[in-house]
């Protein structure tokens, strides 16, 4: 009999991750002591066995739900039924297509777009030559990045926490920041780092500053970790080939949502 319940114990979450790693990059590395404490995990199980798994973040200002089920929606549905009760009256999501439609009794949603999972290993690396432009940031050019951000890609949310890992670099050019990458996720512990925050000053754009800061920090990852992976918009053309001349490759295909609680 399948019964849901919330799950602490790391390694049987981890036991079921692992068997679509690169599609649960972002989960796995999660589990990190770092990002742990702002996590719930809640699992779907049958004779002990984890069948289906959701996890909320609340790190953000913004919970985040991720969800991805395989093809295997009866899990999915059993799940969003037994939690919908359990989660934050608005919240983010990404989730498996079509998997949306277990909430909408409750909850209304505006789609964020289709996303690709794209992952990459050491072996499949394809490294560009160093750039005497590109430098480790931190915690102080916290400022700096975000009038970056606020120029180029004013969507984006930076977490100041993040920059205390030591895994964001910077094209610099002028004494200011002209592209960054970074991570959403990065554990040693568990091998794997996810990418996130990746921009160029419009000014730059086409001159390779989003490869080359991508390659430099996938280079520093690579002292550390196995896999790599980041989300990136179907749709985002440019982005997907900057990553793929990096040596990603396209591991799934998922949708973000908006929900928020309909009124009693």
């Amino acid at each position: 009999m399948n019964a849901v319940t919330e799950i602490k114990d790391k390694k049987q979450l981890e036991f079921h991750l692992r068997k679509n790693t690169p599609m649960n990059i972002y989960q796995i590395g999660d589990l990190d002591d770092f990002f742990f404490n702002y996590t719930k995990w809640y699992g779907l199980t049958e004779e002990g066995e984890i069948r289906q798994i959701a996890m909320v973040y609340t790190g953000t200002g913004l919970p985040v739900l991720l969800s991805f089920c395989d093809n295997n929606y009866g899990c999915f549905r059993e799940l969003a039924v037994q939690i919908k009760d359990k989660l934050p009256r608005e919240f983010y999501s990404h989730l498996s297509c079509g998997a949306e439609t277990f909430f909408t009794d409750e909850y209304n949603y505006k789609s964020g777009g289709k996303h690709f999972k794209m992952s990459l290993t050491k072996k499949n690396f394809r490294d560009t030559a160093e750039d005497k432009n590109i430098r480790r940031i931190g915690p102080g050019d916290f400022e700096k990045l975000n009038e970056l951000y606020e120029k180029a890609y004013p969507a984006n949310w930076l977490d100041r926490r993040m920059l205390e890992t030591g895994k964001y670099f910077g094209y610099i050019n002028g004494g200011e920041i002209r592209g960054a990458a970074g991570i959403h996720v990065y554990s040693p512990l568990y091998r794997v780092a996810a990418l996130g925050n990746i921009t160029t000053d419009p000014e730059f754009r086409g001159q390779s500053v989003c490869r080359k800061v991508t390659s430099a920090l996938c280079r520093d990852l690579f002292e550390t970790v196995d896999l790599i992976g980041l989300n990136v918009d179907t749709g985002n053309a440019a982005a997907i080939k900057c990553y793929t001349n990096c040596g990603f490759e396209i591991c799934g295909i998922y949708e973000e949502f908006m929900f928020r609680k309909i009124p009693d």
